[in-house]
């Protein structure tokens, strides 16, 4: 006969806490299947949540159901677990007090795992109200939400690569290179090298989205990226001379850095065989303060010397850092 088994919770947000609780579960169960419950102002969602779970416990079933219910009331839950799930489980596994009344009215039995949090010392609450205090205890897809990003943007040859670099050593973590260096010295090499398609801006900022995301899931806490879509967005319009609603939508709908730093023209321009915009860089450098300031993105300008720019760099992010985590405390 087949045991399954059930776990509910907010897992607002997941972290090890949970997985030694679904962990166990999983090892005295035949299936296991976790519900996920999400509120609209939860952030991150419940579906993301749930999506986190699915990738961190492949082996289980997750459901996302939205938090309706009086949370007091576990008889209103049991009943609507059953209803959710299509069956009554034979065994529900808890870290919460409500479990023993919350498994009498699912007419099931009840483990309790690590009740006092002595195995896992951890709390979704705590890693919401700061997260790189809680950072050891996170998995790395919840860890790429939760990195601290910080995007370096404008003109060319304004030594941009070369500060990344910098900060990623300074913060001993990982910095994102800019796949669209990459891709121009491929497209120099091609039939038609100064052919230029939205579509390959489009491609451009699909992959750098998803280099940034991958990075993030092994940053320590900050992640220095050399740009983003944003960026590439601009660059549609330098290269097109009008703007690419698609460029700008994946723009718009990932995950928007922290922090933009934007360091000035006043650096020799150096032909690294890609660079074509020497007579432009006053322009760009102004589009970008522009565009920044009109979307409302937060970002610092940087001046002087490349050791100057390094220490004004590292003041602004740690500022900006202990105001992101004092409003996720205030939250």
């Amino acid at each position: 006969m087949t045991k399954r088994g059930l776990v509910i919770g907010k897992f607002y947000p997941p972290h090890r806490g949970h997985k030694h609780l679904i962990d166990t579960a999983r090892a005295q169960t035949d299936e296991l299947w976790i519900i996920v419950c999400g509120k609209p102002e939860h952030n991150p969602s419940g579906e993301l949540r749930a999506a986190w779970l699915r990738e961190i416990h492949p082996d289980v079933h997750v459901l996302s159901i939205d938090d309706k219910l009086d949370a007091d009331d576990s008889r209103l839950w049991a009943e609507n677990s059953i209803r959710w799930l299509g069956f009554r489980p034979d065994v529900v596994f808890t870290s919460e007090d409500y479990g023993e009344a919350f498994a009498g009215f699912l007419e099931c039995a009840h483990v309790s795992v690590d009740r006092q949090r002595l195995k896992v010392p951890v709390s979704g609450t705590a890693v919401r109200a700061n997260p790189f205090a809680c950072w050891n205890f996170l998995e790395p897809c919840v860890r790429s939400y939760y990195a601290f990003r910080v995007c370096l943007v404008g003109a060319e040859s304004t030594g941009k690569t070369t500060l990344a670099r910098a900060l990623a050593a300074h913060y001993k973590t990982l910095w994102v290179a800019e796949y669209g260096r990459e891709y121009s010295k491929r497209k120099l090499e091609s039939e038609n090298p100064d052919s230029w398609t939205s579509g390959e801006f489009a491609h451009i900022a699909r992959i750098q989205c998803r280099l940034e995301d991958d990075a993030a899931r092994h940053a320590n806490k900050i992640l220095i990226c050399d740009t983003d879509a944003f960026v590439t967005s601009i660059w549609h319009r330098r290269y097109m001379n009008f703007a690419s609603p698609e460029v700008e939508a994946i723009a718009s709908a990932h995950r928007r850095p922290n922090l933009y730093l934007v360091p000035d023209v006043a650096t020799p321009f150096v032909q690294d065989g890609t660079r074509d915009g020497e007579h432009l860089r006053e322009w760009m450098h102004g589009v970008f303060i522009h565009e920044l300031t009109t979307q409302k993105l937060p970002f610092h300008s940087l001046y002087g010397s490349p050791e100057e720019r390094l220490r004004v760099a590292i003041k602004n992010i740690d500022e900006t850092l202990n105001s992101f985590i004092a409003a996720q405390s205030n939250d």
